[in-house]
């Protein structure tokens, strides 16, 4: 019985050793805001956005995923699109810290430790809460109050990773995220001049940008012995 839980063991040492359990890392690009003001492109990377993530990787195709984002948001109708909009000339800006928690799946199978499989194609499948800035009152004439507020949003998400070198990986990512509010550009019906748009349309932004990660740690075997 020795015998058998120590070979056990080695199998399990031996299968731990090719896959990596943990990774941390960092993401930096642009982001952009769908909605009542500016240009209507669903991919507009103009602003900053930084995230520091972590996972936790299941098996060799899905990992659990939670990030931190602070991004910026901001549109002017003077680069709109749609002329009612660059005649009106309204303008904004705002900023979202976020924290998403999700699955990320990989389409095919992933390991830094294998040469077969270093790169895929992923899925992002996540709930994320953010805080942002709302207007609460006009104290003088287009001067504003301001509070923070919070909510939710349905973020979906692709991307693209592969090795860099040894632990290090590198990734192109694009999340979008689906707001329950219409008021990141602080459009509010209580206050004239800020009730702009289509109140039956919820806000978006978009967040892309380039990763780079680091994979450490790997999964216990445990064995109980007779």
């Amino acid at each position: 019985m020795k015998k058998f839980v120590l070979f056990i063991t080695f199998v399990c040492v031996t299968i731990s050793s090719n896959a990596q359990m943990h990774e941390i890392g960092v993401l930096v690009g642009g982001s952009n805001y769908i909605g009542d003001i500016g240009p209507e492109y669903y991919i507009n990377p103009r602003n900053f956005t930084g995230s520091i993530f972590y996972k936790r990787n299941i098996n060799p195709r899905i990992a659990l995923r939670g990030t931190f984002t602070y991004a910026k948001i901001a549109a002017n109708d003077a680069d709109a699109t749609n002329r009612e909009r660059y005649i009106r000339g309204i303008k904004f800006d705002n900023n979202i810290k976020e924290f998403a928690l999700g699955l990320e799946f990989n389409y095919f199978d992933y390991n830094l430790d294998d040469y077969r499989y270093t790169h895929t194609p992923y899925l992002l499948l996540e709930v994320a809460a953010f805080n942002y800035n709302v207007a609460t009152r006009e104290t003088s004439p287009n001067q504003y109050e301001y509070k923070s507020k919070t909510s939710f949003a349905i973020p979906i998400g692709i991307g693209y990773k592969t090795k860099l070198f040894q632990d290090v990986a590198i990734a192109l990512e694009i999340r979008a995220r689906y707001t329950f509010v219409d008021d990141l550009d602080y459009n509010n019906n209580t206050i004239n001049s800020l009730t702009f748009g289509n109140p039956n349309s919820n806000d978006w932004y978009v967040l892309s940008g380039f990763s780079i990660s680091y994979s450490f740690g790997r999964p216990p075997c445990y064995a109980t012995p007779f």
